[in-house]
């Protein structure tokens, strides 16, 4: 697929600075839970500039799904993504991504890098595949957790939350650290799907390290 337009349904905010973004679907258009596309705005100024955008719909859905953060104070496509309406096009490009799932395991994920997250996860759950995964959802504060509820009924007791800037009753507080990990990674031989800013993904990657965890059984994608 060189380049498909296709045309906004819905648009809103799911968080103060989350878009959920719907779009129709072009027949002809495959991908895998996980997997993104670079995303381009069909207006003078704009169809240029690609951004990568995650799936969050799933294959077999007739519409695309996006859940896109966005960054007001920036002067960028997600900014611009902002001022979008119903009937707005975006041009969608080659689709990619290095996240796929393949065995049970730990999810981990920082911010923004839940969203190859939430096609796999309700795929899972399509296929009544749930089984123990579980998901470690690193933000700065509890208004930053994206869909939280959906993670709450997917997952009970496996989603897992942990916030760097906000101290609220059940919810883990503070930074990733070896002994986090250690305490929610029990069975050190299952796979660990990582996706998140790069210098999360360095610090999770080098106590992922400590506690032995193999590095052919690490999933990752930087977003």
């Amino acid at each position: 697929m060189s380049h498909q337009v296709v045309k906004i349904n819905t648009i809103k905010h799911i968080t103060h600075d989350v878009l959920q973004i719907v779009t129709d679907k072009p027949g002809h258009l495959n991908f895998l839970p996980g997997q993104a596309t670079e995303v381009s705005i069909n207006q003078d100024g704009w169809k240029g500039k690609k951004r990568p955008f995650t799936f969050t719909s799933l294959p077999v859905s007739d519409y695309l799904e996006f859940t896109i953060k966005t960054y007001p104070s920036r002067k960028s496509v997600t900014n611009k993504l902002i001022e979008l309406s119903k009937h707005d096009e975006l041009i969608l490009h080659e689709v990619f991504g290095a996240i796929e799932y393949n065995k049970e395991g730990v999810f981990i994920a920082g911010g923004a890098g839940i969203t190859p997250f939430i096609s796999i996860f309700r795929y899972l759950q399509s296929k009544n595949k749930l089984g123990n995964n579980k998901l470690i959802f690193a933000n700065n504060t509890k208004a930053d957790i994206i869909l939280e509820q959906e993670f709450k009924e997917l997952l009970g007791d496996n989603f897992i939350n942990i916030l760097s800037n906000e101290s609220v009753k059940g919810y883990d507080h503070g930074q990733i650290t070896e002994d986090f990990l250690s305490k929610h990674i029990i069975d050190r031989s299952k796979h660990i799907y990582l996706c998140g800013p790069p210098p999360m993904m360095e610090a999770v990657e080098k106590q992922l390290d400590k506690l032995k965890v193999d590095k052919t059984l690490i999933v990752k994608e930087a977003f």
